[in-house]
């Protein structure tokens, strides 16, 4: 009999609060690593879900600007040498920096000015798949483009020119169809004319060029500074923006995900701790005869104290390793039971195994800690009087 067995020894004796003691920790264990692994794919799937509500980069040219004036009187600021971007080499650059798994999506446009019955206008080349897919909130009346002959008009602009779903109109010399009007949307989008990108490019014979490109980029596991800065690496004759107010709120609701499970598993680990500490509370109170006989023995407070610990330490040991994986195979059931299996799935972590061993042994020494060290402070004589 030593220090190592007497534990083994004392969980055996008393094998019905053992197993209680197991299994309410273990259930504990359980819920938090399942809310840990439904948090890791909610987050990732709420994120890619607000990468369809707008981008958060925008790639531009860089310009000059030069500030006019004459006599005294401005005249205004002027840019100049101004150079459209490459969009075969722009998105290929894009796609292939470090993070390239962080870019959710990648939507060029080109814009142009032009006149409709006499009132200036301006056209906006797009790739609808992909900008539909950045601006899920888009309303129509009418229906979105299916031919390279159909337009979508901002309602402000249909409403300045007179236009409708069925309208008929011409645009430098070809004649397109109006499919579908815009609901308003309250951005830049309600005053201008949407049409297909490489339809825009011939009309203006401007093959492969592009004014600008919005990227939406899922920034919960990196920094959006990283991103950009490996977009700018690749585009070095590019201005790269990032819209930190986008980014900001996008982040806050992932966040708010992240906070909310913390809560709920502090609460868990804490109840969970508390009844430990109960249990080697009424552990100790049962055994003082047995203390008593080991200080008699010649056990010192030290290894009374360690005696107790070990024994919470094997309990939170076992819930830790039955309490990962059981919650690990439940994570898969809580995310069909939330329609979000195909969101992505739970991944399995040696590392996470036994850092969640760990840090459950951790807490059940704490939470033995107090109760244990009440009961090395026994004395022999104390312990023996009722014997």
């Amino acid at each position: 009999m030593n220090i190592l067995t007497i534990p083994l020894r004392n969980i055996r004796r008393r094998p019905s609060r053992s197993l209680l003691l197991l299994i309410i920790f273990t259930l504990g264990v359980m819920s938090i690593v399942a809310l840990y692994q439904v948090s890791l794919v909610v987050g990732h799937s709420l994120e890619k879900k607000l990468s369809a509500f707008g981008a958060n980069i925008i790639v531009s040219p860089k310009t000059e600007t030069l500030s006019i004036s004459y006599g005294g009187f401005h005249m205004g600021n002027m840019l100049y040498e101004v150079q459209n971007l490459s969009l075969k080499d722009t998105v290929q650059n894009i796609r292939s920096i470090g993070l390239q798994d962080r870019i959710s999506v990648i939507a060029p446009k080109l814009v142009s000015m032009t006149t409709v019955a006499d009132t200036p206008v301006a056209l906006v080349g797009i790739v609808w798949k992909t900008e539909r897919s950045l601006k899920s909130y888009w309303g129509v009346d009418g229906a979105f483009p299916s031919s390279a002959e159909q337009l979508l008009v901002g309602s402000k602009a249909a409403g300045r020119l007179g236009l409708s779903p069925g309208t008929s109109l011409t645009i430098m010399d070809h004649q397109f169809t109006v499919s579908g009007v815009l609901y308003e949307t309250g951005n830049d989008d309600d005053t201008v004319i949407l049409m297909d990108l490489a339809t825009l490019q011939n009309l203006t014979n401007r093959p492969d060029e592009v004014s600008f490109i919005e990227v939406a980029a899922l920034c919960s596991g990196c920094p959006i500074d990283d991103i950009v800065g490996q977009i700018s690496k690749q585009l070095p004759n590019a201005e790269i923006k990032a819209l930190r107010n986008v980014v900001n709120q996008r982040m806050a609701s992932i966040n708010f995900v992240k906070r909310l499970v913390f809560a709920i598993s502090m609460v868990i680990l804490i109840t969970a701790a508390t009844m430990v500490s109960l249990s080697m509370i009424s552990a100790v109170n049962e055994r003082k005869k047995d203390i008593g006989l080991l200080r008699s023995l010649g056990y010192g407070k030290t290894q009374v104290f360690l005696i107790f610990c070990l024994e919470a330490s094997l309990i939170g040991a076992a819930a830790g390793l039955f309490g990962y994986l059981s919650g690990f195979l439940v994570s898969f059931k809580a995310l069909e039971f939330l329609t979000l299996a195909e969101a992505g799935t739970p991944t399995f972590s040696f590392v996470h195994l036994i850092l969640t061993c760990a840090i459950i042994v951790l807490v059940t020494i704490l939470a033995a800690a107090y109760p244990s060290w009440q009961g090395a402070r026994i004395e022999p004589s104390e312990a023996l009087i009722a014997l």
